[in-house]
């Protein structure tokens, strides 16, 4: 699998990268129950395929996403590229909440080195922005983090253009983590562009749009506790559900599931570096592995974004 730099300087990672969002298990913003020994797996075979960088966070099952990773790659930590992530913690109220303070983010990676079963942490994150805490407090001791060697790179995710700027004046943004997908594409406007434009890698999550675009999205399978619930709303479901049969034939032609489709669309676009893609299953690993070798043409992206008009309204997409 092809690799490409994440940002000026930066490293180089697979174009398909392995989400572990979905083996943290039961949590606020959990996809349900997982099997620890299947997880594994998981993410071995995605290894095995060519990936060569896992997405996870401390808040993903609450820990249990990172001790399961940690787990995985025992023996061949060397040869693995681990991205975690900082300042999301749970509120005390069945909840989670911001807390991107300092002595916050130094305690979390911390508990995060341990639970990874590893001395640093290849690129750590800021999960998402903390309007309590300036962001120039933050930044500076994830530079800190850097320059102690706890962590190779430092990132941001769920950040805006301003916050970035405000970030660079401290040090370099390594890279950016935005939701990005075939119905998401607010990061069009600004966000991508500026990363382009100042050696900011991004490594855009949900790229199947948290299933929706997999081509086998079953509402009635979806778990009692799975965070889907809580927002997913029948109209959007029926509406992303009529686009996915309008780019099926597409899919067909190009011998890839509509999901590899969907991941291809994402790494069409030149600003990006990666795809997390998330897995639950080493069946899941493999089939994701094969977005890597999509290959759009000009008229198979415009013959999509004339399904897109079709499908939503521009309120939706």
């Amino acid at each position: 699998m092809n690799t490409r730099p994440l940002g000026k300087g930066g490293p180089g990672l697979t174009s398909v990268g392995f989400g572990a969002w979905a083996i943290g298990g039961p949590w606020t913003f959990g996809w349900g129950a997982v099997d620890y020994m299947e997880s594994i797996r998981a993410i071995r075979q995605a290894l095995d395929t060519g990936v060569n960088w896992i997405d996870t966070a401390a808040s993903y099952g609450l820990g249990h996403s990172e001790v399961v990773v940690g787990k995985a790659v025992r023996g061949i930590r060397g040869g693995v590229f681990i991205a975690t992530k900082c300042g999301l913690v749970p509120d005390g109220h069945g909840d989670m909440r911001r807390d991107s303070r300092p002595e916050g983010i130094r305690q979390e990676i911390e508990e995060s080195l341990r639970r990874l079963q590893t001395d640093y942490i290849d690129l750590y994150q800021i999960h998402w922005p903390d309007a309590a805490v300036p962001v120039e407090a933050s930044w500076e001791v994830m530079a800190r983090l850097r320059d102690e060697g706890k962590t190779r790179y430092i990132g941001v995710s769920n950040y805006d253009v301003p916050l970035l700027e405000r970030c660079m004046k401290v040090t370099p943004v390594q890279s950016l983590q935005p939701p990005y997908s075939l119905l998401n594409r607010a990061a069009d406007e600004e966000i991508l562009p500026f990363c382009a434009k100042n050696g900011i890698g991004v490594i855009a999550y949900s790229p199947m749009a948290s299933g929706l675009l997999t081509g086998r999205f079953d509402w009635g399978k979806v778990a009692s506790d799975d965070w889907r619930r809580k927002f997913f709303t029948d109209e959007h479901i029926t509406q992303a559900l009529a686009f996915v049969e309008k780019i099926r034939p597409l899919a067909a032609r190009h011998r890839c599931t509509v999901g590899q489709l969907a991941v291809g669309w994402v790494l069409h676009q030149p600003a990006v570096t990666s795809a997390i893609v998330g897995a639950r299953t080493a069946l899941q690993a493999e089939e994701n592995a094969g977005a890597a070798d999509v290959d759009l043409t000009p008229e198979d992206l415009a013959a999509i974004e004339r399904h897109i008009a079709e499908s939503f309204s521009p309120a939706t997409t």
